[in-house]
C-alpha cells in the first residue's frame, strides 16, 4: 500500500527521516554519561527529550500518512501562503542596524547598541517616527541591560552611560 501521488511519497519520506532521526538521536542520547550533578540530571537529559519528541512527531506524520495524508496542508501558491516580494530597503535597513549594534556594543554599550538595533529594525519595518523608536529602543534595553547585570549577575558593557548606571554593567 505506497502511495500513489509524489505528494503523499513526499510525506511518507519525510515522516520516515523525522523518525529515523529521533531513533538515531535516542542511540546517541542514551550513549552519553549518567553523571548527574547536585540536580541529577546529566547531560543527556535533554537530548532524551529531543529524540523522544522526534520519535512521538515521526510516527505521528507516519499515522497521518496512512490515513489519508498530512492534514492542512500548505497551499503551492506563494500569495496563498502570505509570502511577499523581497524589499531591499528593509532588509539595507535591519542589515544596518545588525552592523551598528556590533560597532556600538564595545565602545558605546549595551544599552546604546540596543537602541540603535530597535531604531533600525523598526524602521525597515516601516516606522517613520524615529525619534519615538529611538526611545523604545532606549527604554527596553536598559530594562534588558538592568535585569541581565542585577537579577541574573551577567556582565554587559554599560560603555558611554558608565556614568549614569555606576558600575552596574562592570
Amino acid at each position: 500500500m505506497w502511495p500513489a501521488t509524489r505528494g503523499a511519497r513526499v510525506e511518507l519520506a519525510l515522516s520516515l527521516g523525522v523518525l529515523a532521526l529521533g531513533v538515531f538521536a535516542s542511540i546517541v542520547a542514551f550513549r552519553l554519561p549518567e553523571a548527574g550533578g547536585y540536580a541529577r540530571i546529566g547531560p543527556n537529559f535533554m537530548p532524551k527529550i529531543v529524540s523522544g519528541g522526534l520519535i512521538v512527531l515521526g510516527v505521528w506524520l507516519l499515522a497521518e500518512v496512512a490515513t489519508g495524508g498530512w492534514r492542512e496542508r500548505v497551499p503551492d501558491d506563494p500569495a496563498a501562503r502570505g509570502e511577499h516580494a523581497f524589499h531591499a530597503g528593509a532588509f539595507a535597513w535591519v542589515s544596518a542596524g545588525l552592523f551598528a549594534q556590533m560597532a556600538l556594543i564595545g565602545t558605546g554599550g549595551f544599552v546604546l547598541a540596543a537602541m540603535a538595533l530597535f531604531g533600525c529594525v523598526a524602521r525597515g519595518f516601516g516606522s517613520t517616527r524615529v525619534v519615538r523608536d529611538l526611545a523604545l529602543g532606549l527604554v527596553l534595553g536598559l530594562a534588558v541591560f538592568l535585569f541581565f547585570v542585577k537579577f541574573l549577575n551577567v556582565n554587559l558593557p554599560a560603555g558611554w552611560l558608565t556614568p549614569l548606571l555606576g558600575t552596574a554593567g562592570i
